[in-house]
C-alpha cells in the first residue's frame, strides 16, 4: 500500500495508557484514513463515523456490533464498522 500527496497530523490519538495509538492522514482528495497500532490485549471502541479496519499486519479477533462471537481478522483482510456503534477486538 502506498500513498501519495499526504498531510499527517503530527499529533498521535493515544488509548488504552498507549497500548493503542493511531495517526490521522488526509490524501490529496480530502480522504481522511488513519493508521493505527495495537499492542497485545482486549480493547473496546465507539465509533462517530463508519469505519473500515483493514489489516495491515498481523491478526486480531473482533466482536462486530450485532453478532454474538468474535472472528478472526488476518493479513490483507478488513471489516466494516457502522456509524455510531462499539466494537471489541483482541490482539
Amino acid at each position: 500500500m502506498h500513498f501519495e500527496n499526504v498531510k499527517l497530523i503530527k499529533k498521535a490519538n493515544v488509548y488504552d495508557n498507549g497500548k493503542v495509538s493511531s495517526r490521522t492522514f488526509y490524501l490529496g482528495n480530502g480522504e481522511r484514513k488513519t493508521l493505527g497500532f495495537m499492542q497485545a490485549g482486549e480493547y473496546s471502541f465507539n465509533t462517530g463515523a463508519a469505519e473500515i479496519m483493514e489489516m495491515l499486519a498481523g491478526e486480531m479477533e473482533a466482536l462486530l456490533p450485532g453478532e454474538s462471537e468474535y472472528h478472526l481478522y488476518k493479513e490483507g483482510e478488513s471489516f466494516s464498522i457502522p456509524a455510531n456503534s462499539s466494537f471489541k477486538v483482541k490482539v
